[in-house]
């Protein structure tokens, strides 16, 4: 059994462990929010960071108002541009906390009058040490090159923050999440199950669309690096804006379909899409009953599940899929080719 898959199994503890060991930190965090509210967050990361960052981007402009933006790290390490982050919170998401261009984000946001915080799974690293703040991703060591369980305690760690600028969280709103968490997982049997039916994919597209946008990347991310996929991610409304021509009877479509806003855009989609390829396959709960369609293939999570609380366990069947088809195709998820757990790069 590969070391991914025991990480995706670990992740309902890892959550929990998190939310008990960094709620402290989160109030005094708000307090310091409520005392200086920031008028601008910027997030910087890269590779399964950045998708968290993404969902980041959704999360807290939804629940606080704030304005939020991804970071550009190359404007400070290639072209050394200096900004004005007066009044705003710069947020550096770093699973080991030794992304250097990420770091240096940081560095520069405290030069230029931000206040920085860090989120890493490495309390000895240089990120836990560079912000004014840290939250710390309690999921313990992740010996897989494949980010899983990291990416959802990252996840996480955006609602607390969320909950640290005032947006309408509450603590047991959140202590929900290791048990949906605990419950996508019940899905193994069934993903292990249908993995072998995409044994010879070598293409796919992925789509989400609000706050499981992210997802669609964090997806299409895990089978291009452990299972060599080409996996196209898009949000339902750009990938009508041209690029469904290229959806054809042997593209399989990978659909993040919650209950809520986005499922009417969804649904969609969903009929355009099938008029076009036989392979679609939803990743849902209970709640959406809507997408109960006898012709496609979907993860049902066997619980119903408010939207806002969808994307931490809804990328757990993504993660399984990535897995046991990567073991299907031969290939070992645990050590992908060209890759290493930590990458520094300007």
């Amino acid at each position: 059994m590969s070391k991914m898959l025991e990480e995706i199994r670990q992740q309902p503890e890892a959550l929990a462990k998190t939310l008990k060991q960094e709620w402290k930190g989160i109030e005094k965090l708000k307090q310091q929010f409520e005392a200086y509210p920031p008028r601008m967050i910027i997030l910087a990361a890269r590779g399964t960071s950045d998708n968290a960052a993404q969902f980041g981007r959704y999360l807290l402009e939804l629940l606080t108002g704030i304005p939020v933006s991804l970071s550009a790290p190359s404007i400070y390490t290639l072209y050394g541009a200096k900004l004005d982050l007066e009044d705003t919170l710069v947020v550096g998401i770093s699973q080991s906390g030794e992304s250097t261009d990420t770091n240096i984000v940081l560095e520069r946001a405290k030069e230029c009058g931000a206040f920085t915080l860090g989120i890493t799974n490495e309390p000895d690293s240089t990120l836990a040490k560079l912000g004014h703040a840290t939250i710390l991703v309690r999921a313990g060591k992740e010996k897989s090159v494949a980010a899983t369980k990291t990416y959802t305690g990252q996840l996480l760690a955006m609602y607390m923050l969320a909950y640290a600028l005032g947006g309408k969280l509450a603590l047991k709103d959140l202590e929900k999440l290791p048990e949906l968490a605990a419950k996508a997982l019940k899905l193994e049997p069934q993903v292990a199950a249908m993995a072998g039916r995409y044994r010879f994919m070598q293409h796919a597209v992925v789509v989400g669309r609000g706050l499981n946008y992210a997802n669609a990347f964090e997806f299409a991310l895990k089978m291009m690096e452990t299972c060599y996929v080409i996996a196209e991610r898009f949000s339902s409304a750009d990938l009508l804006h041209g690029p469904i021509a290229m959806v054809d009877p042997h593209f399989p479509a990978f659909v993040f379909a919650p209950s809520g806003v986005t499922w009417n855009p969804i649904s969609e989609l969903l009929a355009r899409v099938d008029a076009t390829t036989h392979e679609t396959l939803l990743v849902t709960d209970k709640s959406n009953k809507a997408a109960f369609d006898s012709k496609r293939r979907a993860f049902r999570i066997p619980v119903a599940i408010p939207e806002l609380l969808t994307p931490i366990p809804y990328i757990i069947p993504g993660q399984l899929f990535a897995g046991y088809l990567a073991t299907e195709k031969g290939l070992n998820p645990d050590q992908p080719r060209s890759l290493t757990k930590v990458t520094q790069n300007l």
